[in-house]
């Protein structure tokens, strides 16, 4: 029987590679955004239903959960790739970002999994993905709202895979590392030094070395394969990593004195 899969935020990025591994592996998939007109990409791909789904939207998460069970029959993993970040000291954050940040990352998600869990429950099966990122167990400056949000996440999953457990639904979180991709661009809100007042000096200093890490970095592909491995494994293990593996290890084993002044030495660099 064909396997199903629903994938957010799959324009660009991890959510367009994972869902062109998973076509390739045989599975329908259901690839969703806010602007299904701009992904002619996908589009033109046999077995890739493209759908609106603004994951700030309840209607749209709703109709789009229907399309693909109409289209498809069913639906058998989820994954929650939406995301947004806003970068720059706290202070010059305004509330309107601060809404937004939370709004998609936090909110968003589980706007998406509190519609799609009914229907697994029922069922009794299911996956649902959560794309956290490494920067829901570490942090660096500037990323402070960010980090707020990947944490909620890695908090919220950790505690519903608990609850779900009895249902046969399953919680996969993935953490990322640097990834490149136009997230840095497209999805990414940042305050430039000229507007960072009294932290000016040490935004300039900072960002760029941040930046750069996405630059270097892996493409897309290596957490499509992460995510596709999560869930494919047959297993109830959580978390996976995906290019974060080694700074992840250092976190457990290191005291915070000590890991705090390794982050501040690479960002400073």
């Amino acid at each position: 029987m064909d396997k199903v899969i629903l994938i957010t935020g799959a324009s660009t990025g991890i959510g367009n590679e994972t869902v062109k591994l998973f076509q390739s592996k045989g599975w329908k998939v259901a690839a969703t955004m806010r602007s299904p007109d701009n992904s002619e990409d996908l589009q033109r791909i046999v077995d890739v239903e493209c759908l609106r789904l603004d994951v700030t939207e309840t209607d749209s998460i709703k109709l789009a959960i229907a399309a693909t069970l109409e289209k498809f029959g069913r639906i058998d993993v989820v994954v929650n790739n939406a995301g947004y970040a806003v970068v720059g000291p706290f202070e010059s954050l305004t509330r309107k970002q601060i809404e937004k940040q939370f709004a998609t990352n936090v909110f968003g998600l589980m706007n998406v999994c509190r519609e799609i869990l009914p229907y697994f429950r029922e069922n009794k099966r299911g996956t649902i993905v959560n794309v956290a990122s490494m920067g829901g167990r570490i942090t660096f400056p500037l990323y402070s709202l960010y980090h707020a949000t990947k944490w909620a996440v890695e908090g919220f999953s950790e505690s519903l895979q608990h609850e779900l457990r009895q249902f046969n639904i399953k919680i996969k979180i993935i953490e990322p590392g640097p990834i490149k991709t136009d997230f840095y661009e497209r999805s990414m809100d940042r305050v430039t030094a000229d507007k960072a007042g009294s932290y000016a000096q040490y935004v300039a200093r900072i960002l760029p070395n941040m930046q750069k890490a996405g630059a270097k970095a892996p493409d897309g592909g290596l957490v499509a394969e992460v995510i596709y491995n999560a869930v494919s494994d047959g297993s109830w293990k959580m978390r996976y990593s995906a290019n974060s593996r080694m700074i992840l290890a250092l976190r457990r084993i290191l005291p915070d004195p000590v890991f705090f002044w390794v982050v501040r030495q690479a960002v400073s660099r």
